[in-house]
């Protein structure tokens, strides 16, 4: 069953509205839609419209932004917070009169009572959701730790079921926020507790305002929601505490390249059961028919034809063939595709003292650097804030050919954002010699513009705990290449300037990573590079040039047709690519054959072909038996040679693969080129092809990268301790000159697959750090994997951290 309450605090009126008009669609609709019959057919809903009766009634008659229920305090104070009046994580308090004034204890309260009661004759219950206002987020449950619990996948992808199909409504987009920091964690709610009994559970903040007018938004958030609340009723089912079928365990990443990645899994059950993949290119992403990439009965996967250097998150889940009903979700896996043969990337951090906020009408906008959170757009007692973000770019290669770009910000609170659809949040590049004094507004706000990145988020795509992103196009990544010369890159970021009649701000705050709102050096903003550089060209001659015929093998004569006798002739060309480098720092990034044929003549049509073959024949018998590893570029007429006698053959993916595995081993490559005709028989045409002058000879022409291979090798020495409430991580890091650093990596189900499978805790060259945020009673693995500067990712070196005092009590 779904549990539905709302309106647990009193100003909060969209609870109880929804409440009334779901009932109300369900009731319109059930006799001719079959979705919602289905839905119904097999699920149960019970809904509290509103949990606060008295503290809405006095919110509508008296005071409208009422918050508590209304029972008199011992002292005569009026009012409990009931969303601070639960047992997990209570935080006793004295302050009556406060707003979250949690109570003398838990469940001090009759309403809290009440639902205390339901949820113990109601074990049915597997889903719970607790309407709120205002943010449009959802806040998944988190067991007051900054831990991913074996459920946390299943509630991400419930509320991004529900905020997709809100999006496909009006267009909105909703946040997904599982609380961070720690230290703010809201104590005592009535979503934990329905989590502790084993239920989904999720607060949903509705709108923008707490009373919001009916006409002009309730009606059109109520609208979205039911649709919502249709597709969390669809998961019911598959939350049942009855469904039989286990999670998907035992995950094993396979193979991962820049276009492909492979996987595997473990599953044992008595039923007979399929399985679907899911693939979002952000996490937090939703699942349905929409993005799911296979169905497969096997427990492997292969998903090809990916972009290079992206991140990309699988969803996996069991299906009984028969009944229909799924599994929970497997924990997410994370996987970033490898770069492409031709690819480098960085990513840059800005440095706390060159980020922070400036703001119209405050004079300390210098303290905001380093210690606040962006704050960005237009509210009455700030006036207009800018955000600015520096990065260095000292490490960039002077010659790089910038491919792609994005900045990233992650936004931790948008409930300032209170003007439905009003207003558009932009990063622009600025030049940083036109500002002297990034902490000064007026500069910024004057400062000169190089481009706007991307495209505009508009104030209902804003969304809080999912990051933002913006994507360089072309033209913007030449200007940022523009910026490397002078080592660092600027952005202000701005959002509305102007208020609304009435309303009093429109403000957004994102995380920077530091201070006291910053969730961790994780949430930085950051920049990342895709970028190449101009390859090295090196043009090789033929160590041998042999002509093949049935009468005769010609060494440094280069003819190719058909003889007097209607034979084939051949040509052979070998070349010695001893002079390229070391196959371990080198990359081929491209090659072709160019020839250049002499005079035809004859009207015949011949064709040519290149082929690239394994050995160097050198007998015309022994031709038939040649193996043909590649076709080479498309084929060339003698027609075709008549107007243009130089000819290019062009290698693709698998040759110029082939060619590399040549330079690995050292060994020559032989090319052959052979004629073919549509006609019957072709005699005495002959094609001879330029072998001695030098401009005209042919030549291999191959363009490579300085670029290291493989990576450094592992740390060691991994080895974990408590150091004053906090886990500590310490290691050896390799003696390599190519190493830059090591990214730590924690996954509480299993040993991080990838550098990208789990939550960073650490990225730089030091030989230890803190798990800061990490629960000391919660079993995981951690997991270092080393870099270098292209970055290739060295396998993991894992440890796996499990609570000392628990094992010892047991």
């Amino acid at each position: 069953a779904l549990f539905y309450t709302g309106t647990i605090h009193a100003r909060e009126w969209i609870g109880v509205e929804l409440a009334l008009d779901f009932a109300k669609y369900v009731v319109e609709n059930i006799s001719f839609d079959p979705w919602v019959k289905e839905l119904l057919r097999y699920s149960t809903v019970y809904m509290v419209p509103c949990v606060n009766p008295d503290g809405l009634e006095y919110s509508r008659n008296y005071f409208s932004f009422w918050r508590k229920n209304r029972r008199q305090n011992a002292d005569g104070s009026y009012g409990v917070d009931l969303n601070r009046n639960f047992p997990v994580g209570f935080s006793k308090s004295n302050k009556t009169y406060s707003e979250i004034y949690p109570g003398p204890q838990p469940f001090s309260e009759p309403e809290t009572q009440a639902l205390r009661d339901f949820i113990a004759s109601h074990p049915n219950i597997s889903i719970a959701l607790d309407y709120h206002s205002q943010g449009n987020v959802f806040f998944p449950a988190h067991d007051f730790r900054h831990e991913d619990t074996i459920d946390t996948t299943d509630m991400n992808v419930l509320c991004a079921n529900m905020a997709e199909s809100i999006r496909k409504v009006s267009n909105r987009e909703y946040g997904i926020h599982q609380g961070k920091p720690p230290t703010s964690l809201i104590s005592g709610s009535g979503r934990e507790f329905y989590h502790s009994h084993g239920m989904l559970a999720s607060v949903v903040e509705v709108g923008t305002r707490n009373i919001s007018d009916y006409l002009d938004d309730m009606s059109e958030h109520i609208k979205e929601q039911i649709h919502a609340l249709l597709t969390a009723i669809s998961e019911v089912p598959n939350y049942a505490k009855a469904n039989p079928l286990p999670r998907v365990t035992g995950l094993t990443l396979e193979t991962v390249s820049s276009f492909a990645v492979s996987f595997s899994w473990q599953y044992e059950t008595e039923y007979a059961v399929y399985f679907e993949i899911y693939r979002n290119t952000r996490p937090k992403g939703f699942c349905t028919r929409a993005n799911r990439v296979g169905i497969t009965k096997i427990c492997s996967f292969t998903d090809d034809n990916l972009q290079s250097t992206t991140e990309y998150y699988y969803y996996i889940r069991a299906v009984d063939k028969e009944t229909k009903v799924k599994s929970a979700f497997a924990p997410l896996l994370r996987v970033k595709t490898l770069l492409n043969d031709d690819e480098l990337s960085r990513i840059y951090y800005p440095s706390a003292a060159q980020t922070g906020y400036v703001a119209e009408r405050l004079e300390n906008n210098r303290d905001h650097f380093g210690q606040n959170s962006l704050y960005v757009g237009v509210d009455e007692v700030k006036g207009i804030s800018y955000a600015i973000l520096n990065f260095s770019l000292a490490t960039m290669p002077k010659n790089a050919i910038i491919k792609s770009a994005v900045v990233s910000l992650y936004p931790i609170n948008r409930v300032s954002t209170t003007i439905e659809k009003y207003g558009e949040w932009n990063i622009a590049m600025i030049d940083p010699d036109s500002i002297d004094d990034m902490a000064e507004f007026d500069q910024v706000d004057q400062v000169e513009i190089l481009h706007y990145v991307g495209r505009p988020t508009t104030s209902d795509h804003l969304t809080q705990g999912i990051w933002r992103n913006w994507k360089f196009s072309q033209f913007e990544c030449r200007t940022l290449q523009e910026q490397i010369v002078q080592e660092r890159a600027c952005f202000r970021v701005e959002g509305p300037k102007e208020l609304k009649a009435g309303r009093s701000k429109q403000m957004m705050q994102w995380d920077i990573g530091y201070g006291r709102d910053g969730s961790g050096l994780n949430y930085r903003p950051k920049l990342e590079i895709v970028y190449t550089i101009e390859p090295v060209k090196i043009e090789l001659y033929p160590k041998t040039i042999l002509s093949l015929s049935h009468q005769q093998v010609v060494e440094d004569e280069f003819i190719c047709g058909c003889d007097v006798n209607g034979k084939k002739v051949y040509s052979v060309l070998e070349f010695d690519i001893s002079s390229l480098p070391a196959f371990d720092y080198s990359v081929i990034v491209s090659a072709n054959l160019w020839l250049n044929a002499t005079k035809v003549y004859f009207k015949e049509n011949l064709r040519f072909h290149l082929e690239f073959i394994e050995e160097t024949p050198r007998e015309y018998g022994v031709i038939h038996e040649r193996i043909v590893i590649e076709n080479i570029g498309y084929d060339v007429s003698s027609q075709g040679l008549k107007s243009k006698n130089g000819q290019q053959f062009y290698f693709d993916k698998y040759s110029l693969l082939e060619l590399a595995h040549r330079q690995k081993q050292k060994r020559n490559v032989t090319l052959l080129l052979r004629p073919t005709s549509s006609e019957h028989v072709i005699k005495d045409k002959l094609v001879e092809w330029c072998s001695k002058e030098s401009n005209l000879a042919p030549r291999l022409v191959i363009e490579y990268l300085p670029k290291r291979r493989n990576p450094v090798a592992p740390i060691n020495t991994l080895y974990h301790s408590i150091d004053n409430g906090r886990i500590r991580l310490d290691w050896n890091n390799p003696d390599d000159v190519d190493f830059r650093g090591v990214k730590v990596v924690k996954n509480n189900f299993r040993p991080p697959l990838s550098p990208f499978d789990g939550v960073k805790i650490y990225a730089g060259s030091d030989n230890y750090t803190y798990d800061s945020f990490g629960a000391l009673d919660i079993c995981k693995y951690f997991a270092v994997f080393t870099y270098d500067d292209v970055p290739n990712y060295s396998k993991p070196v894992i440890v796996k951290y499990c609570d000392q005092r628990k094992i010892n009590r047991k």
